[in-house]
């Protein structure tokens, strides 16, 4: 597929580092000093205990070995969280680890897509420990700064602050070093793990910087965004050049790159991969640094599966989540997804089926393994069904 005029543009990273600086002199403001390795304030053992099975039915092919987690009881059934992406520290790091850890990161979406969080989950085969971070977005406020939810409404393009706003619809994630990855609609969202805040008032509905106390909708974390990269505005139509962006994974099997993919009814459309700098852990841009300037598309290839949800490459092959072709165009959101396997240029075959509504993939290079979850909360009809899952592909 031709990738010319396929790019993403860098978008108010100055601003929100700006407002991020400022943060971390206001005394409500619980952060940590920059060198502290990301993440670590909580990997602490603490946290929700999740399940280290599968305790769900997952519909994987036992020759696969499938393994995998649960969340809690109240997770797996909840309508207000719906989980979406995953990442994991085979994606942050070469080794696989992050801090001699093996730890998974989900992004979840809020019903009506008013808020965003990510759930840092400690999986040892033995135990599942888990915490949520709330995604928040800085901005400047007269002279000080503030933070208010990622996807909130009052965010326009009549804020000065704000050019754009930032999508809730938390879907893809890709870790990379310190960066994380979010993929929603036309837009990249950018995080750094180092900018984690600990919320000491975690008794409030509000989110943002009220009566000199910082609060973020219940949650213990937040998480400042630090910029994004877009194709189009948000709510513009999917296209060619400017495809929307509803699945993220990572790619280093060659040249490091982030791979998009976009959901469709009847299949036909783009997954994309964009070049990363390992450097600063950023897009490579065309700009004066990667915090400005144009990412352009490395490769693209057209996929024939209905609704693909997650796209991810060992190297070599390509896996696709999506629907599988006896249930094509169902609206029983019940039935199996489909695991699709397919070399570049080829037509894809499904490799086995999968939980419904199976979403991102991740293919974990240090393991062999590729990763998967999938959103279907609990139903009168078949019960509760969020896994985190994974498999050991054939060669």
């Amino acid at each position: 597929m031709d990738v010319k005029g396929m790019k993403l543009t860098a978008r108010e990273f100055d601003q929100r580092w700006k407002a991020i600086d400022l943060l971390r002199q206001d005394p409500a403001i619980h952060g940590y000093p920059r060198d502290t390795p990301a993440l670590s304030p909580m990997l602490d053992g603490h946290g929700w205990t999740g399940r280290p099975s599968m305790c769900h039915k997952s519909n994987i092919d036992p020759k696969y070995s499938p393994d995998g987690f649960c969340w809690t009881p109240e997770d797996d059934a909840s309508g207000e969280w719906t989980p979406q992406g995953l990442t994991g520290s085979h994606d942050a790091q070469p080794g696989g680890t992050w801090n001699g850890k093996h730890v998974y990161l989900a992004s979840w979406h809020s019903a009506g897509d008013r808020f965003s969080r990510i759930s840092v989950v400690e999986n040892t085969g033995s135990s599942t420990v888990y915490q949520h971070i709330l995604l928040v977005d800085p901005y400047l406020d007269g002279a000080g700064a503030n933070f208010r939810a990622v996807g909130d409404p009052s965010t326009g393009p009549s804020d000065q602050e704000q050019a754009v706003r930032p999508g809730g619809h938390a879907d893809g994630i890709a870790w990379y070093g310190n960066k994380l990855f979010l993929a929603t609609g036309h837009q990249i969202q950018v995080y750094d793990l180092r900018n984690l805040i600990r919320i000491t008032e975690n008794d409030s509905a509000e989110v943002g910087l009220h009566d000199g106390k910082a609060t973020a909708r219940y949650h213990n974390w937040a998480l400042p965004m630090i910029g994004m990269y877009t194709n189009a505005p948000a709510g513009a139509k999917c296209t060619d050049t400017a495809p929307c962006l509803t699945s993220l994974s990572l790619d280093r099997t060659g040249a490091d790159t982030l791979v998009t993919s976009e959901v469709a009814e009847k299949g036909g459309r783009p997954v994309v991969q964009w070049p990363l700098h390992a450097g600063d852990g950023l897009l490579d841009t065309d700009g004066a640094d990667n915090h400005s300037g144009s990412a352009e598309a490395a490769a693209a290839w057209r996929v024939p599966i209905w609704k693909v949800q997650g796209a991810a490459t060992d190297g070599t092959y390509w896996y696709f989540s999506g629907e599988c072709p006896e249930t094509a165009g169902t609206d029983d959101s019940d039935v199996p997804y489909c695991i699709h396997r397919a070399l570049p240029g080829e037509e894809p075959h499904v490799l086995t089926k999968a939980p419904p509504l199976t979403q991102n993939l991740s293919f974990a290079p240090s393991s062999g393994r590729l990763w998967g979850i999938n959103e279907r909360a609990w139903s009168r009809k078949a019960g509760a069904q969020r896994v985190v899952f994974s498999l050991d592909p054939p060669a």
